[in-house]
């Protein structure tokens, strides 16, 4: 950790897109920083940059998330790092299209990065940050999790999974000094579609986020507390009435009997 910065902060998928805006962005509060992604050719090149720019100590650590090995190596670098303050769980991929005829090593392929390897990064910050009694975990999710009747294939449900995952942290470290936050992207204007064999043209301009307004209203979310931020939705009131009676179905979920419709 280098003079006057609040922490060392970790970076998934920090080579491009969303993950590249929130190096900026952290690096510009203070951050010193560890670059996670496969291309050490970008990474390096973003360092470079950031470290001209802000001054701040920037490192980088090619790995390939969807590969065990490799996450354990990031894993294990979370443990160690000392200065270590914030951990953002940004990389991941997604699918062409449905489950039906889709290629299912593709389809392992991103349930290994999107699921088992943020999980395993999740996991190994909340454990290091409990231990030392600081420490702010941000899980990027997607709208999908919550509409995935809207997005085909089985990439709405590893979204789906990052916001459970993290609701469920939340609970558990809740009056804890780790912060866990959740953020749940529309459609944002980086590689993210072309890499999933997608057209990001399908959706209307105005639906379309960049990056730099997504990661500027997450982060600003960050600062008010939020727990989760849906930086394009305009009136949060309205998910807040949808957990709430998900969660009054709660009593009524697990009962010796069943219920009257399927008895008879």
């Amino acid at each position: 950790m280098s003079a006057a910065s609040p922490g060392t902060a970790l970076v998934t998928g920090a080579s491009s897109g969303i993950g590249k805006v929130y190096a900026d962005r952290l690096a510009k509060r203070g951050y010193d920083l560890i670059l996670v992604a496969r291309n050490r050719e970008r990474l390096e090149a973003l360092a470079g940059e950031l470290r001209a720019s802000t001054g701040r100590k920037v490192e980088v650590l090619a790995a390939d998330l969807a590969e065990p090995r490799d996450a354990a190596r990031v894993a294990a670098r979370i443990v160690e790092e000392e200065g270590l303050t914030l951990v953002v769980n940004n990389a991941g991929s997604g699918t062409e299209g449905p489950v039906v005829g889709a290629d299912p090593a593709k389809i392992d392929a991103m349930v290994q990065l999107n699921v088992v390897a943020l999980t395993r990064l999740a996991v190994a910050a909340v454990d290091t940050f409990s231990r030392r009694g600081r420490g702010t975990l941000i899980n990027i999710a997607s709208v999908v999790a919550i509409v995935p009747e809207f997005f085909p294939g089985a990439y709405a449900a590893t979204k789906a999974y990052v916001l459970a995952f993290t609701q469920s942290l939340q609970t558990e470290l809740q009056g804890s000094p780790v912060r866990v936050q959740a953020v749940l992207p529309g459609a944002t204007r980086t590689e993210f579609f072309e890499r999933a064999g997608l057209d990001a043209n399908v959706f209307p301009e105005e639906a379309v986020m960049s990056a730099d307004n997504l990661v500027d209203a997450a982060l600003k979310g960050l600062d008010l507390g939020e727990a989760i931020t849906i930086p394009p939705l305009p009136d949060f009131a309205g998910f807040e009435a949808v957990t709430a009676a998900r969660l009054a179905l709660q009593p009524g979920l697990s009962l010796r009997d069943p219920a009257p419709r399927y008895r008879g």
